[in-house]
């Protein structure tokens, strides 16, 4: 379970990971990926992108979250809420449904429950200045989540953004690329129809690296999303390990309930005392 931790509470708590009650069992159908399209002017790239984001107030979801270390690994259940651009929560549950992590995100904060270890955290971003590789955002996270074209550092991709990314439109897929005030780039991929295939985050020496994928194109909802995302983690070009995310169930629009309830007994620590916890050698 520590080495399940190990990457749920750093991939949750810095980019994130942090991760669908559709009734009946007809699968969603599956759409392909458009490997060609006609080039677009820059602004209007941008705008076709936007008008094709997947579209939501609330949003529950299952999955399957697969852990995957080198040389082992482990699976478990997780549900998600979420209430656009306002907060949005995961709920672990390896063994029959019981929860061992919840974390909950807001605009201005994180919440992590280890049950397992009877400790929580909870800190403002603003805590965590200098603790992290990159800058909180909450509405960057939620774009990771939903398949959204983001701008670090924004809450919107607005037009007044559009000419801070640089936008490559040779083959068959659109490459966007940005860069934030710490220096980290981020590279966008999109296919011939601005579906959003993959995000990527690396630091300017590219020691260290996120790459976040799409796949699995289906319609929810009528409207495309990707029911497999794959997250993995670089450093100094090798693999550490990542998270793949298989989603099963997905409803939008639907009432959901944020919370998180932490029980007297627990031992509050900071998120440097977690990260220290799980860093090799330490």
């Amino acid at each position: 379970m520590k080495k399940i931790l190990k990457y749920i509470i750093p991939c949750a708590a810095l980019f994130t990971v942090g991760f669908f009650l559709l009734p009946g069992c007809k699968s969603p159908r599956k759409i392909a990926t458009v490997e060609t399209g006609a080039a677009k002017a820059h602004a209007d790239f941008f705008d076709s992108m936007r008008g094709k984001e997947f579209q939501f107030e609330t949003l529950s979801a299952r999955m399957n979250a697969e852990i995957l270390i080198p040389g082992k690994e482990m699976s478990s259940r997780v549900d998600m809420k979420m209430v656009k651009d306002s907060a949005f929560m995961l709920s672990v549950q390896p063994l029959l449904g019981i929860e061992l992590f919840r974390l909950v995100m807001d605009r201005d904060s994180i919440k992590i429950v280890d049950r397992m270890n009877r400790r929580y955290l909870a800190e403002n971003y603003a805590g965590l200045i200098g603790q992290t590789p990159i800058v909180f955002n909450y509405n960057n996270l939620q774009s990771l989540f939903v398949n959204h074209l983001f701008y670090p550092g924004e809450d919107a991709v607005a037009p007044a953004v559009y000419p801070r990314f640089s936008l490559n439109q040779e083959g068959s897929k659109a490459e966007i690329r940005a860069k934030d005030k710490m220096g980290l780039s981020y590279t966008f991929t999109a296919d011939g129809e601005e579906k959003l295939l993959s995000t990527s985050i690396a630091d300017r020496a590219e020691s260290f690296a996120l790459q976040w994928m799409y796949s699995d194109f289906r319609i929810t909802d009528e409207q495309p999303f990707p029911m497999l995302m794959d997250m993995n983690v670089f450093a100094k070009g090798a693999s550490k390990g990542g998270v793949r995310l298989a989603f099963s169930r997905v409803q939008t629009n639907v009432p959901v309930q944020i919370e998180v309830s932490i029980p007297d007994r627990y031992r509050r620590v900071t998120f440097a005392e977690i990260m220290k916890m799980f860093r090799p050698n330490e």
